[in-house]
Order: C-alpha cells, then sequence, then structure tokens
C-alpha cells in the first residue's frame, strides 16, 4: 500500500469494513433500501439501491461505517465508485457532532464505469454545524443518496485517505 494512503475499506480484502444501512424511516419518512456485497463490472463492490422519497420530510438512504481517526495529517478522501449517473453524497460525523443530522458533507457522481473520486476535506461543507474539520476528529462516513425522490444505485469497491 502506498505511503500516501490510508485505507478504510476494500471490498477486495480478506476483511472488508462492516458497514450499516439507514434510510429515512429513523424520523418517519418512506425511503427504502439496502445494501449488497457484490461483483460489479469485474471488481468486489459494496452497493447501495433503493428509492429515495420525500414524503413525511424524508429523503434519504445511506450507508454508513464507524472509522477510527487515521494517523498523521490527510488532505482528501477517495473513493472508487460505480454507479446511475446520478449525484451522491459523502458524509463525514466527527467526534464533537452529538445531533443526528449534523455532518460535514460533499459530492460526487457515479458514473456506470468505474472511476476514482477525490474529495479534498476543503470541499466538504458544514451542515448544522460549525469549526474545521480535521481528518482526525472523523468517526463515521456515510454515503448517502439524498434530497430529491430518485432511484439510489451506487457502489464502492475502495475508500481510503490520502495525504
Amino acid at each position: 500500500m502506498p505511503t500516501d494512503q490510508h485505507l478504510i475499506d476494500d471490498r477486495g480484502a480478506a476483511m472488508p469494513a462492516a458497514w450499516r444501512f439507514f434510510t429515512d424511516s429513523v424520523m418517519g419518512g418512506v425511503s427504502s433500501g439496502g445494501m449488497t456485497n457484490e461483483v460489479v463490472a469485474g471488481r468486489a463492490a459494496l452497493c447501495l439501491r433503493g428509492q429515495v422519497r420525500l414524503e413525511n420530510s424524508g429523503g434519504f438512504i445511506q450507508m454508513a461505517l464507524p472509522v477510527q481517526p487515521p494517523p498523521g495529517d490527510w488532505q482528501a478522501l477517495e473513493l472508487d465508485v460505480f454507479g446511475n449517473g446520478r449525484r451522491y453524497g459523502l458524509h463525514l460525523r466527527t467526534a464533537t457532532m452529538t445531533l443526528p443530522w449534523q455532518a460535514w458533507r460533499s459530492a460526487f457522481i457515479a458514473t456506470a464505469q468505474w472511476r476514482t473520486v477525490r474529495l479534498p476535506l476543503a470541499s466538504f461543507e458544514a451542515h448544522r454545524t460549525s469549526g474545521t474539520l480535521r481528518a482526525t476528529e472523523v468517526r463515521r462516513v456515510g454515503i448517502v443518496a439524498l434530497g430529491e425522490r430518485f432511484d439510489a444505485d451506487v457502489c464502492v469497491s475502495r475508500l481510503a485517505w490520502i495525504r
């Protein structure tokens, strides 16, 4: 593994990370879906699929992973993604966040071919929080389909911190 990368999850590894699935049903919404481990276009991947619905003040499905803070100084997150051409979010939660709607948010497009997306920490926007985002404070990452009615279909094969 290159020293400029700190791997969070690699779906091709012997012990891939254990993600959890959430929907807006935790707040009364009606979005639905799930996540599956599968091979997509020749690569082991974790896929988030479902229907994002806006009824009952809803509007999201998410797969999230608790993480340990990376050692040292990291400047970006990088993920290998495949999808249906839609926009998805990468949301980060820190140790200081106490409310479920707080996050640092950045977005990416998941095209119908594997591609690597690099999201500098400076590209993440505070959502109902404030301060400065530091890699050493991140405790959870989430891949999110959010905010509009659509069929979500996004797969991730690798997620890593980048210097």
